[in-house]
């Protein structure tokens, strides 16, 4: 049974809810951090009788604590899509994910109670970790693990999954003012074609998102950028799935190799991560031509420009900004090392035949 209401701040898990909904006898909490961004975070070490086999500590993820941002996240339905993925999907899937103990959602409420990765010895990983070659290889494998399943499935239409392709989260042909705010403040300091690129992209951002919409999709995570992985012994583990999709599977794979990782180590290995991942897939029964994995990869590199760039157009409401203006920097250098904006310019003027 589901303790009610749903907690709307961390005040509100309280003892008693949190017995409720994990089934031993909690008797005190301890707040060890907590911070809001997306969603509100919150550490919380459970106090609870002896003999009691429930978790020792948990990471609690609810609506943020910020008006603003607690407007925002419901007007796209971030929340209600993460906790209806921990709810009901993450528990199917062949990849690592944080274990979930409790969620739940009800109307505009919901509340995640998950593994506390830090108390289960989880590292999370940085761009500049020496051992990143190795980690985004078998990161890509874990990709394939995660997009192998349902590749072209019906599944994504129906049951379970059908809410992965609804809500605002998913308006792709939106944020142009935040790119122009980006464009405005950052173009002195970056190559001519960011400027270019965002001046494109306010004028014709509908029609870009358009030249997404490539088949067959699959279950994506939609936002594995190295600040929603971690790293379990040597394996890569994702969370923070508020952005869940049907995706054709490139689009993970171009998120992160070009929002993520240092331009060097990117241009060095992007071929063969590529490779690996075709490979990958190929052990799961989905056959993915290399060639044409490599022309979407240049076309979804501009979506991780994008986020990226929106993201630091933003400021720091929901990023730090030292994080946001890093991500825009790797993705920016991805875009003119695979001639991206070339290959854009030409499919929107085959697309408007002009």
């Amino acid at each position: 049974m589901s303790a009610t209401p749903i907690p709307l701040s961390v005040a509100d898990v309280t003892p008693a809810w949190l017995s409720e909904v994990l089934d031993v006898d909690v008797t005190g909490v301890e707040v060890l951090a907590a911070h809001s961004g997306t969603t509100g975070r919150a550490r919380l070490r459970l106090i609870s009788r002896g003999g009691d086999t429930g978790p020792e500590s948990v990471f609690v993820k609810l609506a943020p604590f910020d008006e603003r941002q607690r407007r925002f996240v419901d007007a796209v339905g971030l929340g209600i899509a993460e906790a209806r993925f921990y709810r009901d999907v993450a528990a199917t899937l062949a990849v690592r994910v944080p274990t979930v103990w409790h969620a739940a959602l009800d109307g505009d409420r919901y509340i995640m109670v998950l593994e506390d990765l830090t108390a289960s010895g989880a590292r999370f990983p940085r761009p500049d970790d020496p051992d990143l070659d190795h980690l985004i290889g078998a990161l890509v494998d874990e990709l394939a693990r995660l997009h192998a399943p349902t590749w072209g499935s019906p599944t994504l239409l129906e049951g379970p999954l059908a809410f992965v392709g609804a809500g605002a989260r998913l308006a792709f042909g939106a944020g142009g003012g935040f790119i122009g705010k980006a464009v405005e403040r950052f173009a002195p300091d970056m190559p001519p074609m960011f400027a270019r690129l965002g001046a494109l992209y306010g004028e014709r951002a509908p029609e870009i998102a358009a030249l997404w919409e490539l088949e067959p999709r699959t279950l994506a995570h939609g936002d594995p950028h190295l600040g929603n992985l971690f790293v379990d012994g040597e394996r890569p583990g994702f969370f923070d799935w508020a952005m869940v999709m049907p995706r054709a599977g490139m689009w993970d794979v171009a998120y992160v190799l070009c929002g993520s990782v240092p331009r060097g180590l990117r241009r060095a290995h992007e071929r063969e991560w590529i490779r690996r991942y075709c490979a990958a897939l190929a052990r799961g029964g989905v056959v993915l031509d290399e060639a044409a994995a490599w022309d979407q990869y240049r076309l979804f590199a501009v979506y991780a420009w994008v986020s990226a760039t929106s993201t630091a157009g933003v400021g720091e409401r929901f990023q730090r900004a030292e994080v946001a203006l890093g991500g825009m920097a790797r993705a920016t250098a991805a875009i003119e090392d695979l001639d991206v904006l070339e290959i854009l310019e030409a499919r929107l003027g085959q697309s408007t035949g002009s």
